[in-house]
């Protein structure tokens, strides 16, 4: 590892801990040269997910923009930010999971919409009327219709219990 500070790259490990997520190791090091003391970061390089648009173009997956469209669709909602990083981290999770190398954005906005659905109905439906590009308020009803059958027929088995 080079020094940040005199370039070398002749350093001793001082202490080594584990994340507190458990994903990555930190670790406290000083240079043998200058005998200042720095901290890295190590942690699993996961490969590179490319995403394949509807047109076939293909770029780099990112989760800024994943980010960016559930802020979107969860916006003025009563959802913690920090569940919507967490969805967002389980939807990249599963993505790294089951996809390597090149994944359909399709596959990408049908799992959002899956935790969305089980997270927020305004949000699931915000989402859902980019994605599936609604072009009217009947697109709007009609899945709001779905969804209310679905919670019906849940309700049903619930009672029938």
């Amino acid at each position: 590892m080079q020094c940040p500070y005199c370039k070398e790259d002749d350093d001793r490990v001082v202490n080594s801990r584990p994340g507190t997520d458990g994903t990555y190791v930190k670790r406290r090091r000083e240079c043998n040269r200058c005998g200042r003391r720095y901290t890295t970061y190590e942690r699993i390089e996961e490969s590179v997910l490319r995403v394949v648009k509807k047109d076939g173009k293909r770029e780099d997956f990112s989760h800024q923009k994943l980010m960016a469209g559930l802020n979107k669709a969860c916006y003025k909602r009563p959802i913690p930010a920090d569940r919507i990083t967490e969805l967002a981290e389980q939807v990249e999770r599963t993505l790294h999971q089951e996809y390597e190398g090149e994944v359909p954005s399709r596959a990408i906005g049908e799992l959002v919409m899956v935790k969305l659905r089980g997270l927020d109905q305004v949000a699931y439906i915000r989402f859902a009327s980019v994605y599936r590009e609604f072009t009217d308020v009947t697109d709007f009803v009609e899945e709001a219709d779905t969804m209310l059958r679905a919670r019906a027929r849940l309700g049903s088995k619930a009672r029938s219990r």
